[in-house]
């Protein structure tokens, strides 16, 4: 699917997109968002800027050298971005292609940075004047959706903290589940910000000649580095919350294990009483006793509560 915008004014508005004649449109346009498109809109793409465009395995290569680079054709970024689908963060690469005269974005998937900048178009809240300027509020807005995305996972760590650290009898194998997958968000927002890093990196070299731009850049630069720092907090705590977990699972083993333990010891020496007396042999003088019979069971109890109070006086119960 093919979305057009242009600049009026100082103003991204999205046009629409006619049957015909599309090339029309698309050469009068200032942003040329291709999300998923068609055989025929990728054609038609590709006749218009003279060039092949990259396919789902060209975007994902991870040499800097295939991510960031110039041609005849115009500045291209490959840049991740954050997708979020039943819970989970996954990664989505979006392929710029930058030209004086307009800004190009080739993807697959729906995210929701797109989605956000549309609605903020339609509603006439991002002012821009140039494609340049727009590819900056570009990755301007992806740092604070990622910074939206650290915050909550925050928020769920402080819950988890909480059920780990506070809850009597808590769901211990719950909580590993849901520091996994917190780890795993909070390593792909980092990945997403080292990346973002090298791609402002790259476009300061070639956005020298606007020095608003470039103080724009250099500040997303700055918010990278405090984002940085706060994802290196996150593992920290993921880390101690995981091996607190373990820890009480640990213990809570430990007390079952002392419990079996324990039993074994205590009925240890009221089974050796009731093995002797459980012998065949002719020759037992207790067996001609009229009260030895209940003599044995009186010493079977007293076996088993001799070691018990014994472990309770030792502290060990």
């Amino acid at each position: 699917m093919l979305r057009l915008f242009n600049f009026d004014n100082g103003m991204l508005k999205e046009q629409a997109l006619p049957e015909d004649p599309l090339k029309l449109s698309v050469a009068t346009a200032g942003w040329i968002d291709a999300h998923d498109p068609s055989d025929n809109e990728r054609s038609q793409l590709q006749a218009f800027l003279r060039t092949t465009l990259p396919e789902s395995e060209d975007v994902e290569e991870i040499e800097s050298s295939a991510r960031y680079f110039t041609d005849n054709i115009g500045i291209h970024v490959r840049s991740l971005f954050i997708a979020q689908s039943e819970g989970r963060h996954n990664t989505v690469t979006v392929a710029f292609i930058l030209q004086k005269e307009r800004l190009i974005t080739l993807r697959e998937g729906n995210l929701a940075d797109f989605r956000l900048l549309r609605m903020r178009a339609r509603h006439g809240q991002v002012r821009a004047n140039s494609p340049q300027e727009l590819l900056v509020i570009m990755f301007e807005q992806k740092v604070e959706n990622l910074a939206d995305a650290l915050e909550d996972i925050h928020r769920k760590l402080e819950d988890v903290g909480y059920l780990v650290l506070e809850v009597v009898n808590s769901d211990l194998e719950d909580a590993i589940d849901q520091l996994a997958k917190l780890e795993d968000s909070n390593g792909k927002i980092r990945l997403c910000l080292m990346d973002t890093q090298r791609s402002i990196s790259f476009l300061q070299r070639h956005l020298r000649h606007d020095p608003d731009l470039q103080e724009t850049a250099r500040e997303i630069m700055r918010d990278v580095d405090t984002l940085m720092s706060h994802t290196t907090f996150l593992f920290d705590k993921i880390n101690f919350l995981m091996d607190s977990t373990q820890g009480f699972i640990n213990i809570a083993q430990n007390k079952i294990i002392k419990i079996f333990s324990i039993a074994a010891v205590v009925f240890l020496p009221p089974t050796l009483v009731a093995s002797i007396y459980g012998m065949n042999f002719q020759h037992m003088p207790e067996l001609d006793l009229k009260l030895g019979y209940p003599g044995a069971l009186v010493l079977i109890v007293l076996a088993g509560i001799a070691p018990y109070w014994f472990f309770k006086r030792k502290g060990w119960l």
